[in-house]
């Protein structure tokens, strides 16, 4: 039996997110239609879909995709930069008890990805990171916002 998880998630602009989803997963969406798009994703195995209007903030902290190296974390920063994606660093952080490598990118809705390998178990849950799991409030993420 194959596994496939299943995320869908609300948007404000559905024409804005298939671009934005299109750029952070690299391939276009399997289907399109009115108030909907799916993605079906190999790598991340994901079955991840939009739907336009209805809440978009909800209870959701952050997304992210796992990767084996800081060299994949690099080379996917700087895929997204060529897409024009604004990425935010995170390198040798604290975040959700481990130490990570990481980049963001923020939705045109807000949701926040993370792009992340873990380094290290850590005690903590976070004590350097301005972005990581500890928000209350989501938040667009900028090069600036650690300054």
């Amino acid at each position: 039996m194959v596994l496939k998880p299943h995320v869908a998630i609300n948007v404000k602009d559905l024409n804005k997110s298939v671009v934005f989803y299109t750029q952070l997963f690299g391939v276009e969406p399997v289907k399109v239609r009115p108030g909907y798009a799916k993605f079906d994703l190999e790598q991340p195995a994901l079955n991840f879909t939009l739907n336009e209007g209805g809440e978009v903030s909800g209870g959701l902290n952050h997304l992210g995709i796992q990767v084996k190296s800081t060299e994949d974390v690099l080379v996917a920063k700087e895929r997204l930069q060529k897409e024009g994606l604004a990425t935010f660093d995170e390198m040798n952080t604290t975040c959700c008890y481990a130490r990570q490598d990481k980049i963001w990118v923020t939705s045109p809705d807000g949701h926040r990805w993370e792009v992340f390998t873990v380094l290290a178990d850590a005690e903590e849950k976070s004590n350097d990171s301005p972005v990581c799991c500890t928000l209350d409030e989501p938040k667009q993420i900028e090069t600036d916002c650690c300054s």
